[in-house]
């Protein structure tokens, strides 16, 4: 089939070399305009644009696959169209312009957790098992028939980051079996069943720590929260990213939000228990331990969230 592929960020990157690799003719490629980073903020591609430059792929560079976007995407003739991670929507007359439509790379077990952080939102609410489908995109938000599922044991430490990072691999070779599937015309298409749950875009805010929770939620909001938009708290006024932390074995009767040494551990006091922090980052100061933060600091009395 000829396959056109929508996709911006890092985790699409597997997907893409997946099907460049694959038996399929890949005749182009659609993600996000150049986008300013760092302090200098230089204009820069997308690793799905560097990714697609490297494979001598055509590119086509759009915020919004407005009728543009749409005209050039239909001069490639597309059979299938395969998205992960753009961040746009596809909307008609794009939506129905390929014969076998739109798939999607999702990294969720849908219905749960719809939307643009799914991974994000599943480890802030405590899940334990998530995963990725691939589903047939239709207009509603991501309640398209599913074509293909993978399940993800969550690592009791793993980050957002790190969850991401392992679906992105995985998920690249559901997608090819998906796209092999459809071409053989032995895909099959099972309606999404159960109760949706929504996933918004994650803001600053999301990452602000609540002591008063048991430790146990809180260090869940952590690690929904790395590395975007970051686990934060205030120590004597100056907000302190928390990139690293656990549940305490001890929490050394320690107040929520009151911080202290327990043995050799930098805790802080929770709703229930206490959270050891391992790695922090002080306001304009390098990330590190918090062992080397706490000496450094010198701070007596004193409370997270303060």
């Amino acid at each position: 089939m000829r396959l056109v592929f929508a996709g911006t960020p890092e985790p699409a990157v597997p997907s893409l070399r997946a099907l460049a690799a694959s038996g399929h003719d890949l005749v182009g490629v659609v993600t996000r305009t150049d986008a300013p980073l760092g302090r200098k903020r230089v204009l820069t591609p997308s690793p799905v644009a560097q990714a697609a430059a490297e494979l001598g792929l055509p590119v086509i560079k759009a915020d919004r696959l407005n009728a543009e976007a749409t005209e050039r995407i239909a001069a490639l003739r597309p059979d299938l169209g395969v998205i992960v991670a753009y961040g746009g929507l596809v909307r008609e007359p794009l939506l129905s312009l390929p014969p076998h439509g739109w798939i999607n790379l999702h990294f969720s077990l849908l219905p749960r957790w719809r939307g643009a952080a799914p991974v994000q939102h599943a480890l802030i609410a405590g899940d334990r098992t998530t995963g990725a489908n691939v589903f047939q995109l239709v207009a509603e938000l991501d309640a398209g028939d599913v074509l293909g599922e993978i399940t993800y044991e969550v690592p009791e430490t793993a980050t957002a980051g790190d969850v991401l990072a392992d679906l992105a691999i995985s998920g690249a070779g559901l997608v090819t079996d998906v796209v092999d599937a459809i071409a053989a015309g032995t895909a099959r298409a099972v309606p999404q069943t159960g109760e949706p749950t929504f996933a918004g875009k994650l803001t600053l805010a999301d990452g602000a720590l609540d002591w008063s929770q048991p430790a146990t939620r809180i260090v869940d909001r952590v690690r929904g929260t790395t590395p975007e938009p970051g686990a934060h708290t205030t120590v004597a006024g100056q907000r302190l990213k928390v990139l690293a932390a656990t549940v305490a074995p001890d929490a050394g009767g320690l107040e929520p939000g009151r911080i202290g040494l327990v043995g050799r551990d930098v805790v802080v006091g929770a709703g229930e228990g206490g959270v050891v922090l391992h790695r922090v980052q002080p306001a304009g100061k390098a990330a590190m331990a918090a062992g080397d933060w706490w000496r450094g600091a010198r701070l007596t009395d004193a409370v997270a969230g303060a």
